[in-house]
């Protein structure tokens, strides 16, 4: 499937000097997928994308932290990526935000507090694309679903060499999970509209980082074409 260079996320962001910089400068390079897949599901609550599809500003109301029916286009996305994972058996993990506890505040409520409370059905997985039994929950309290979590060992214990993240954000707990993941050396893949942010601006930018940099970056459609080639 050949992409159109000119309808990536960040084309009209990214100054086309800038893009000629990276070219020349050998970034951005596609990269192969492994043998053995995962998929995590970063952070896919109600408190991201609240319980009706309406624009983000209405959503807000509700949970202040939530994107609305953006997230929601993104986890309409997810649902046949997990749909594929769950045919092959291959594992599938739900890295999350768990209920914060009084010693979990400190930095984080003093940047972001408005993620620190959210009510109701906050912390609930979004039905459409909520784990199963025997599915991983991974309970996290920081931005990479590496840091302070098992998550490592999971995944060497499961043989698995690749990562396909989705969710939310692209700028904090996706971009984080993927450079760490990345440092471990695995291989990443980020479907571009399976992930999401609240500001556009800066799910754009992201995406392209990690598209230079880190992971191989592509349209959902085309990402599932690749893996229902694999064994």
């Amino acid at each position: 499937m050949t992409r159109d260079a000119d309808m990536r996320p960040w084309s009209g962001i990214v100054p086309q000097r800038e893009l000629d910089i990276y070219r020349e400068a050998g970034f951005g390079r596609a990269s192969e997928l492994g043998s053995r897949p995962a998929l995590l599901i970063i952070d896919v609550q109600y408190r991201t994308v609240g319980t009706e599809r309406v624009p983000i500003e209405e959503s807000m109301k509700e949970f202040q932290a939530s994107t609305g029916e953006i997230g929601w286009a993104a986890v309409d996305k997810i649902v046949p990526l997990l749909n594929l994972f769950r045919e092959r058996e291959w594992p599938v993990i739900y890295p999350y935000v768990a209920p914060k506890i009084a010693n979990d505040y400190a930095r984080i409520a003093e940047k972001t507090p408005g993620l620190m409370t959210p009510q109701g059905r906050g912390y609930d997985f979004v039905a459409e694309v909520a784990p199963r039994d025997g599915e991983l929950k991974l309970p996290k309290r920081h931005p990479s679903a590496f840091f302070g979590t098992p998550l490592t060992s999971y995944l060497i214990d499961m043989g698995v060499d690749t990562l396909v993240v989705t969710g939310c954000a692209t700028s904090g707990c996706v971009r984080g999970t993927v450079v760490d993941g990345f440092s471990y050396n695995f291989r990443i893949a980020v479907p571009e509209d399976a992930v999401f942010d609240r500001s556009q601006t800066s799910h754009a930018i992201n995406l392209f980082d990690m598209a230079s940099k880190y992971a191989e970056v592509a349209p959902t459609a085309e990402l599932l074409e690749r893996l229902q080639q694999r064994a």
